[in-house]
């Protein structure tokens, strides 16, 4: 087997529509936090499983849709890449649970926050896209963010939550570098195997006929919309976007998830949480202001 040539920077152009793609799947994904608490008192592990089955039902269907009897060669086609893309988004979906369940949830945010040095270390070690300071200290500006957003209850977990918390974050920088590193092949299909592998592993601990009707179409909603599309977006973008970029731009997820509770059901962010989230948008704006003003210089 051949192995993929390491990525030549991208062009302006597609860097751009990469992470506008990104960012639209960061907001989408950050309505999670809304939907959870809509949902009530229904339990996590069916939650995943059904977020998991409906996504899985979507992006079936889009892809049948999209690629009509192609879809076939699509899976054939993902190879070994697309397993470990397969396996990065269904650890780190199952994974984010566990560690919710094991550690607090400040605690298991502020190990997810390092998901875009991840990303950048390992971009530069593997694919030899070495990011800018400029980069790094948009990364290190943003988890400092997010550490005084949960600065409140930091610490307050356990090791095991924490080591698996990490698992999210080595997960997510896995997958968004193996995208990037096989920018030819399509991983629609990764994320459809990523989200059954999900749905499987949590089907033991799952209750699925617990929810009401009305649970069950907001389900739909949080399955098919919000993750399955989400990924379905994400997925195109992350391979047309340096690694760190990427992983960067999808620290929105976290930030605005408290602005949309805030915002539908009135609870109200605390001071640590407005400032933390100051701190990152700035930062990502900065860094945007920045690498738009170098682009120029770039060369394609």
């Amino acid at each position: 087997m051949t192995t993929a040539a390491a990525p030549t920077a991208p062009a302006p152009t597609a860097r751009r529509n990469g992470l506008l793609l990104v960012t639209l799947s960061a907001v989408m994904w950050s309505t999670g936090g809304l939907i959870v608490r809509i949902l009530g008192s229904l339990d996590s592990w069916t939650v995943v499983f059904w977020r998991s089955v409906f996504a899985a039902a979507f992006l079936i269907v889009f892809m049948l849709a999209r690629d009509g009897r192609r879809t076939g060669d699509l899976f054939r086609r993902m190879g070994r890449p697309g397993l470990i893309v397969a396996g990065c988004f269904a650890t780190a979906s199952v994974a984010l649970i566990v560690a919710l369940n094991l550690t607090s949830v400040a605690d298991a945010l502020i190990i997810m926050s390092s998901a875009p040095l991840v990303a950048a270390l390992l971009a530069w070690a593997v694919l030899g896209e070495r990011p800018s300071m400029h980069a790094f200290l948009a990364i290190f500006a943003c988890m400092t963010g997010v550490a005084i957003m949960v600065s409140g209850a930091w610490g307050h977990g356990t090791i095991t939550g924490d080591l698996v918390a990490l698992l999210i974050a080595l997960g997510y920088g896995i997958a968004i570098v193996t995208m990037r590193r096989h920018p030819d092949i399509r991983m629609t299909p990764a994320v459809f195997a990523g989200t059954g592998i999900a749905a499987l592993a949590v089907l033991p601990l799952a209750a699925p006929l617990s929810p009401t009707l009305p649970q069950l179409a907001l389900l739909v909603v949080f399955g098919a919309f919000q993750l399955g599309l989400g990924l379905a977006i994400f997925v195109t973008g992350a391979r047309l976007a340096p690694a760190a970029d990427v992983a960067l731009i999808s620290t929105l997820e976290p930030i605005l998830g408290p602005l949309w509770v805030w915002l539908v059901i009135g609870e109200t962010p605390g001071l640590a949480a407005l400032a933390g989230g100051a701190i990152v948008i700035a930062a990502l704006i900065g860094y945007t202001i920045v690498t738009r003003r170098r682009q120029p210089c770039t060369t394609t």
